[in-house]
């Protein structure tokens, strides 16, 4: 009797003691704090640009002592392969051309529909407070009687201060910044310091410091124009520069034939100078204490700007703004808007001391639509259904391993190749290979947009990236059965995107 009550005995603390360490753990992992997200996302900055990923030209330290705190990505891709179908990509984790993005904002009409799901608003389901600086491109934010399209407010943004398109008249004291839906004026210094500025204002005396955050800081640098301090400047005016240029890739698109060379300062410079601001937003970080459990994604949202063969582009750009373009994609082919790699692999430095080794390096695939899925993961929040995402958590890939993906991604910019530049139409990618497409001429009655939505591409080329990173040589009559397994795989992916995007001309 007394050792069946002994063992009785036993039994209770044994109940009360597996109780207890189940429900510590509960409470531990109930009260592990969500991590901080911060993407700071740079305008048409190639891949090549930067000293961390090769250039032998731009002087970037804090952004080379960031990666070195950092897992460096060599696959890493934005959404689209031009401004607004990859800010749209980014915040809802689905192909541009699905929301409608087949060109830039109020392009046919377009804007960021407010059923349209972002980050920002799981984010903020799930208890963080969110902010966006910058330029948005999105929607227009000046509100009209003509125009009222849905503003960051609408899309899950606590707090902006944003403008709708880029410094256009130039990035020094701009004056078409709104906060909040209020107009801020004339603002004193540079586009990228501004922002440095008002982001560290939010971190520091206005966001509620209870809460995570997602903080979102899109800057205008280096886009046209171009115009940064000559301090900066000066630091690239010299023989030396001069010699090392001669070596840079454009990827194989065409320069001018008339001298641009004076003006490669200015565009070095403003690297140098959004470096600069970078590292500035980056001592806040530390000097708030927030390293640890942030997670700080530094991207680009395409291949970078090239100066207009005037000829070629028929008029359409007369204004000589984008011969100060001196970005590049590095050893990849294409720049902006080219399906070709150079168009959209771009810089992608992860840093997350918390879970993330410093200086590591991932070949792995990403791509910006894969942040959302990734983020939300990490926030613990759960992705809505029946929506068609094309991102996957590629918080592996972060690590250096392998992930999955259901379904292969695209990259286009079908504009009628002969009106503008002559280039593919659709790009997809499967392991190492590339398979490029051309949609079939257009007829002189249709509209772009009835061209578009009613095409599959029919002509095709085949790379391998891993031994021809330039897409010098195309290897689709060599690899006829690898053409013919691709073929569908991207004619299904399209017809299924370009379905579902909206025809703007429908939409009241």
């Amino acid at each position: 009797m007394r050792q069946q009550s002994k063992l009785n005995q036993y039994l209770f603390l044994f109940i009360i003691v597996t109780l207890s360490i189940s429900c510590n753990s509960k409470k531990t992992k109930e009260e592990a704090p969500k991590p901080n997200i911060i993407i700071y996302l740079t305008d048409d900055l190639g891949y090549g640009d930067l000293g961390c990923y090769g250039s032998p030209i731009i002087k970037t330290p804090a952004i080379d002592k960031f990666a070195s705190e950092s897992v460096l990505l060599t696959d890493c891709h934005s959404a689209g392969t031009v401004c607004s179908p990859s800010r749209a990509g980014i915040l809802t984790g689905r192909n541009p051309y699905r929301s409608g993005f087949y060109y830039i904002q109020g392009a046919y009409g377009s804007y960021l529909k407010n059923e349209e799901v972002t980050m920002a608003e799981l984010l903020k389901s799930g208890g963080y407070e969110t902010a966006f600086m910058g330029k948005w491109h999105l929607s227009r934010l000046e509100k009209t009687k003509k125009y009222d399209e849905p503003s960051p407010s609408d899309q899950g943004f606590d707090y902006w201060f944003a403008s709708t398109h880029n410094a256009f008249g130039g990035p020094k004291n701009f004056g078409k910044f709104i906060r909040n839906g209020e107009a801020v004026g004339d603002v004193d210094g540079w586009y990228c310091d501004v922002l440095t500025k008002e982001a560290t204002n939010w971190l520091t005396n206005i966001r509620d410091k209870s809460k995570p955050f997602l903080l979102i800081v899109s800057t205008h640098e280096p886009h046209t124009p171009i115009a940064p301090p000559k301090e900066y400047s000066k630091l690239y005016d010299n023989v030396k520069v001069d010699s090392l240029e001669k070596s840079i890739n454009y990827g194989g698109v065409a320069r001018p034939e008339y001298d641009i060379s004076q003006n490669k300062k200015d565009y070095y410079g403003t690297v140098s100078q959004l470096d600069n601001a970078f590292s500035n937003l980056m001592k806040t970080v530390d000097q708030e204490n927030l390293k640890d459990n942030t997670m700080v994604i530094f991207t680009s949202d395409n291949g970078p700007e090239h100066p207009v063969n005037l000829e070629e582009s028929r008029g359409e750009w007369e204004d000589h703004i984008r011969d100060a373009c001196f970005g590049t994609p590095g050893i990849f082919k294409g720049m902006k808007r080219y399906p070709y790699e150079g168009g959209h692999r771009v810089p992608g430095i992860i840093r997350f001391p918390k879970k993330i080794k410093a200086g590591t390096t991932s070949d792995k695939m990403v791509v910006a639509t894969d942040f959302i899925n990734t983020i939300t993961t990490l926030a613990n929040v759960d992705m809505p259904k029946g929506i068609n995402t094309d991102g996957v958590d590629v918080f592996p890939a972060f690590l250096g391993e392998q992930i999955e993906r259901d379904q292969p991604y695209l990259w286009l910019f079908p504009t009628h190749e002969d009106t503008y530049y002559r280039m593919p139409h659709i790009a997809m990618r499967h392991n190492e290979y590339t398979l490029i497409g051309w949609f079939p001429e257009k007829k002189e009655d249709a509209t772009l947009i009835e061209w578009m939505k009613s095409s599959v591409p029919v002509t095709f080329s085949l790379y391998n990236l891993n031994s021809d990173p330039a897409q010098a040589h195309d290897i689709s009559e060599t690899n006829p059965d690898l053409v013919k397994q691709l073929i569908p795989k991207m004619i299904h992916t399209w017809t299924d995107i370009r379905d579902e995007g909206p025809d703007w001309s429908l939409i009241k």
